[in-house]
């Protein structure tokens, strides 16, 4: 039996990243869109990734009563002090397209060299049941910034953050998802629904 999650984003990107991963529960993730759900502008002020997670989960579940899917997500720079962090989609501008963004970051980072340009991203993803329980969980993948963006995949900074050598923008989807933080974060997400499979 498909079970339908509402997922708290506008990003279509994002959401078949979602989808992918949570297909083997069963799940099929929707948007508010979808389901006639206006969620309006959630402000997002949590001081950090699962805080802001929660926010945007609980606004959605708030408005439509049905199971909530909800992540946060950001990129990590170490030699930036853990910049842009929390506010990585607010980076340069909140309006600004991600060409901008990773322009504006490379250029912050244009005298730092190759060993310490590493950075992670982090992705917390928060599930609100029918019933009302919270599921909270967090992934994380370690790699580096590159000094040019490469590849056409992915969204957001994948152009320019790199795992072996290889930006997030040129992996095929599978291996994306192997490797992502938001991949890792929904593994355990399935990992957590299968044991409540009688609660879904």
């Amino acid at each position: 039996m498909m079970k339908e999650f509402v997922i708290a984003t506008n990003n279509k990107k994002k959401l078949t990243e979602i989808q992918r991963i949570l297909a083997p529960l069963g799940i099929v993730p929707v948007t508010a869109a979808e389901k006639g759900i206006d969620l309006g502008d959630v402000v997002e002020d949590g001081a950090t990734f699962a805080e802001n997670a929660y926010i945007k989960a609980k606004a959605a579940f708030d408005k439509c009563g049905l199971p909530v899917i909800a992540d946060d997500s950001g990129l990590c720079v170490d030699a930036l002090d853990g910049r842009p962090g929390i506010y990585s989609a607010r980076y340069g501008g909140h309006d600004s397209p991600y060409s901008t963004k990773i322009q504006m970051l490379l250029d912050e980072l244009k005298d730092v060299p190759a060993p310490e340009r590493t950075a992670h991203f982090s992705c917390a993803v928060c599930c609100i049941l029918k019933s009302g329980e919270v599921i909270a969980v967090e992934g994380r993948c370690e790699g580096e910034i590159a000094t040019a963006p490469s590849g056409d995949g992915g969204f957001g900074y994948d152009p320019v953050f790199t795992v072996g050598g290889r930006s997030f923008a040129t992996l095929p989807s599978d291996e994306k998802d192997r490797l992502s933080h938001r991949g890792n974060a929904l593994r355990q997400l399935c990992r957590e629904l299968e044991n409540r499979k009688e609660e879904l």
